[in-house]
């Protein structure tokens, strides 16, 4: 019996490779992501401390040089954030980035997969007809020497 050959397996085969590392790509921008999130967040909730303390200086005895530290702490905290918040708007569109990436792989590797399908329905469709044709063939040759013994 014939054995099928995908005569294109090795594109299909960096079809795979190729989505592996684009995987891998996503997941790294996603960890990236989530890694500039959480300093946005800690960047937050250090300036809301720093608030929250500007506002105890201003209820307890003056003391205008802590009140002016803290509030130049809480300006550079909001700097602090708005390039952070830069930073994970960069991570969002480099995620994103990767996202149309994978999503082009995959669509690729899986049209690959389909004509090796096809392929191989053709293969077994041309492998049937021989099967036929020799059946055929058999039957022919049998009733042919049965007739003639």
């Amino acid at each position: 019996m014939a054995k099928f050959t995908y005569k294109m397996q090795n594109i299909l085969d960096i079809k795979y490779k190729l989505e592996t590392q684009a995987k891998t790509a996503f997941s790294i921008a996603a960890a990236n992501l989530n890694k500039e999130e959480e300093k946005l967040e800690a960047l937050r909730q250090r300036r809301i401390a720093y608030e929250i303390r500007a506002r105890e200086l201003m209820e307890d005895r003056l003391d205008f040089h802590e009140i002016r530290v803290t509030r130049t702490a809480i300006e550079t905290m909001k700097g602090a954030i708005r390039n952070q918040t830069l930073v994970v708007h960069v991570a969002q569109r480099n995620l994103e980035s990767a996202r149309k990436h994978l999503q082009e792989v995959m669509t690729e590797r899986k049209t690959h997969e389909i004509l090796k399908e096809k392929a191989f329905e053709e293969f077994k469709k041309e492998l049937e007809k021989e099967e036929s044709k020799a059946v055929d063939e058999l039957v022919s040759f049998t009733h042919n020497h049965a007739i003639e013994g």
